[in-house]
């Protein structure tokens, strides 16, 4: 497959992206949270869990995966990469190094990882990660985001993706503006504006193909403590209008992140979105914890709840799916 019918394939008749791709330490606080031990092999047993499970098939057209992910071999002796692909979904891979404070910079980060990245990229490519992923991040406050920090992360995120296509793998460029803050809807329009408009100045400079590229960004919402929050269908508007303005038409697909937004309300701005229509490129999702948070509390750590916590998994796949398709209605999700 080119990097053209990858990216297409991933987004294809309303299929989006499983991202299981959470470092240790952040994989450790959602154990935390239903009292299981976060070990090597119970991380392991989780997501051969979530993968194996039956709603991945037709829903999900891409799994990020960690580095130790994309290394272990499932409880029958697969290799986890290999029971994705059996699922009709692609392994992909991320591959920053997290962030690094900006100098003269309050409150304000670079995501690093750039050294070494092309011999990294090489040994995913043969390991078989079809696509890989690299994640900014934006701040809004008093004074910030300021044009040094959009700029340095902007131009990370391009160099990357160019790497990633030089080794063959579809780059997912993820600018996320963060939803913490008591900021309004239109603070988080402004710095989003300016995040997407810088990113692909950088990708046009560095010659990364948008054809084989796709955008993981947040939507445009009120900060998480703003005392006044936007209605569903005002993100919607203004997350298309935000896109519409600095998206080129020839990038294939927008996967959104969740950013911290329920699970329901996730798939109620995505399918909003797509009930307005009116785009060129494919609407989904790229979903983290608005895929897996039923799931995992399901799960518990206990063997016996396998199924159930897998029927949690499929079901939010499969309203994401019709969000993405904008056939999402809310009264599916009494079940």
């Amino acid at each position: 497959m080119t990097i053209e019918e990858i990216a297409n394939y991933i987004v294809s008749d309303g299929k989006g992206i499983l991202a299981a791709d959470e470092s240790n330490p952040t994989c450790g606080k959602r154990f935390d949270s239903i009292g299981v031990e976060s070990t090597e092999e119970n991380r392991r047993d989780y997501r051969e869990m979530l993968f194996r499970s039956e709603g991945m098939k037709g829903n999900i057209g891409g799994v990020i995966l960690f580095d130790e992910t994309i290394r272990q071999v499932a409880s029958d002796g697969t290799l986890l990469r290999d029971l994705i692909s059996s699922q009709g979904a692609l392994p992909g891979i991320k591959v920053d190094k997290g962030l690094q404070q900006i100098e003269n910079c309050p409150g304000e980060t670079v995501t690093v990882g750039l050294d070494g990245l092309s011999e990294r990229l090489k040994e995913y490519a043969e390991m078989g990660a079809k696509f890989t992923k690299w994640r900014a991040v934006i701040n809004i406050g008093e004074g910030i985001p300021t044009d040094k920090c959009i700029n340095a992360n902007m131009d990370a995120l391009a160099q990357y993706a160019k790497c990633a296509q030089d080794n063959g793998m579809v780059p997912i460029v993820e600018p996320e503006v963060l939803m913490d803050g008591n900021h309004s809807i239109e603070d988080c329009y402004d710095a989003t504006d300016r995040s997407l408009n810088a990113l692909f100045e950088h990708l046009e400079k560095h010659g990364v193909n948008l054809k084989g590229t796709l955008l993981k960004p947040n939507m445009v919402t009120s900060g998480s403590n703003c005392p006044t929050q936007a209605g569903i269908d005002e993100v919607a508007k203004k997350t298309i209008d935000v896109l519409t303005k600095n998206v080129p038409q020839e990038l294939p697909g927008i996967a959104f992140l969740s950013g911290g937004q329920s699970d329901v309300l996730a798939t109620a701005h995505l399918d909003a979105m797509n009930k307005i229509g009116g785009f060129s490129w494919k609407l989904s999702f790229s979903y983290g914890r608005a895929l897996q948070a039923a799931a995992l509390k399901a799960w518990g750590g206990k063997p016996e709840n396998v199924f159930i916590s897998q029927d949690e998994l499929s079901h939010r796949a499969e309203m994401n799916k019709l969000a993405s398709l904008g056939q999402w209605e809310e009264d599916l999700e009494d079940r």
